[in-house]
C-alpha cells in the first residue's frame, strides 16, 4: 500500500510520460506547461488511495487517475480566462503567457485527452465510470457558471455559495474516490460513502482556500492574495459577513463590492471588516463541520488500507486549524 507521497511521485512521473506533439506548437506547449506547474495533485492521489482501499494493484487505476488530474487541470486554463487570474501556482496563467484563444484551444484539447484517458479501463466498467466523470464533468461546468452568476447577482444566499462550491470543487473530489472504487471492484454503497467522503472534504477545502484568498501568505498562497475581494466575488466569508454586519459595515461591503476598485486599500478595508466580525474563526468552524461529516462516510468504509486516507484527512484538519 502506497502512500500519499508515494502515490504524488507516482502520478508525477506517469504524467511525465505523456508525450505531446510538436506542432501545432501553441496548442500543445501549454498543455505541457500547465501540466508541469505540478500543484496538490490530490485529485488523481485521491482515485488512487480509493483504488488501494480495496485492491493493492493500483496499475488499472493509472490512466482514470491521470484523466481526473488532465480535466482539472482543463477547467484552469478556462477559469483563470474568465477570473482574468494572473497568477496560478506562482507562475502566469496561460491566457496571459500566451493569449486567451490560445488558454481556450488547449483546454479543449484536455477535455478530449481526458475522455480518452478516462476510458482506458476495463471494458465491464467503461460505461459506469464515464458516467461518474460525466456527471462531475457538467456540475463542474455549472457551478463554473453559478460562480460567474454571483458576480452580478444582488442577493447571493450562503446555501447558493455552498451548493456553487459543491459543484465546482466538491464534486469533482467525490467522482475522483468513487471513480478509484469502480476500478477497484467496490460495491456500489462503499461507491457511495467514498463519493460523499470526497464531496464533504472538497466543501472544506474549498472554504479553506477561500479563507487563504484574504489572509493566506502570499508566498505560499501561488494566487494572487485578495484577488476574491478585488474581483467582488461573493465568497463565503463575504456573505457571513454580510448576514452579521452592522449598518455601517453592511454599508461599506456594498460599497466596496459594487466598484471595480481592485486596489490594496480596498483588500485591507474588507479583510478588516472580516477580522472585526471574527469571520476567519467562523470559516474554520464551518470547514470542520463538513471535515466532520467527511469522517464518518470514511468510518462506514470496511477496509484495512485506510492509513493513506485518514492521512489526507489529517492533512486537511490541519489546514482548518
Amino acid at each position: 500500500m502506497k502512500s500519499i507521497q508515494e502515490l504524488s511521485v507516482l502520478i508525477s512521473d506517469e504524467l511525465g510520460k505523456i508525450e505531446y506533439p510538436k506542432n501545432p506548437s501553441l496548442l500543445y506547449e501549454p498543455i505541457d506547461y500547465i501540466l508541469g506547474l505540478g500543484g496538490k495533485r490530490m485529485r488523481p492521489i485521491l482515485v488512487l488511495m480509493a483504488h488501494q482501499l480495496f485492491d493493492k494493484n493500483i496499475e488499472k487505476a493509472i490512466s482514470p487517475a491521470l484523466a481526473i488530474e488532465v480535466f482539472h487541470n482543463f477547467t484552469l486554463l478556462h477559469d483563470d480566462i474568465m477570473d482574468k487570474a494572473p497568477l496560478r501556482r506562482g507562475q502566469q496563467t496561460v491566457h496571459e503567457k500566451w493569449n486567451a484563444n490560445v488558454a481556450i484551444l488547449s483546454g479543449d484539447t484536455m477535455l478530449v485527452q481526458a475522455y480518452q484517458l478516462m476510458a482506458d479501463v476495463d471494458k465491464s466498467i467503461v460505461k459506469p465510470t464515464l458516467e461518474v466523470f460525466s456527471k462531475a464533468a457538467i456540475e463542474v461546468c455549472e457551478g463554473q457558471q453559478w460562480d460567474m452568476d454571483f458576480e452580478t447577482q444582488e442577493n447571493v444566499s450562503i446555501d447558493d455559495y455552498l451548493k456553487m462550491i459543491e459543484c465546482k470543487t466538491a464534486v469533482l473530489l467525490g467522482a475522483a474516490l468513487q471513480i478509484g472504487g469502480i476500478t477497484a471492484g467496490a460495491f456500489t454503497q462503499e461507491q457511495e460513502h467514498l463519493y460523499e467522503f470526497g464531496r464533504n472534504m472538497g466543501i472544506a477545502f474549498q472554504l479553506k482556500d477561500d479563507l487563504l484568498d484574504a489572509f493566506g501568505n502570499p508566498e505560499t498562497f501561488g494566487k494572487q492574495v485578495g484577488g476574491d475581494i478585488m474581483a467582488n466575488k461573493k465568497t463565503y466569508l463575504y456573505l457571513k459577513a454580510l448576514a452579521l454586519a452592522n449598518k455601517n459595515q453592511h454599508f461599506d461591503l456594498v460599497q466596496y463590492f459594487s466598484t471595480n476598485d481592485a486596489s490594496e486599500a480596498k483588500v485591507e478595508a474588507v479583510k478588516s471588516i472580516f477580522t472585526n466580525l471574527d469571520i476567519h474563526h467562523l470559516t474554520t468552524e464551518l470547514m470542520k463541520e463538513y471535515h466532520k461529516k467527511a469522517m464518518l462516510h470514511l468510518d462506514a468504509i470496511e477496509s484495512d488500507n485506510k492509513a493513506p486516507l485518514l492521512d489526507f484527512s489529517a492533512l486537511l484538519l490541519d489546514r482548518v486549524s
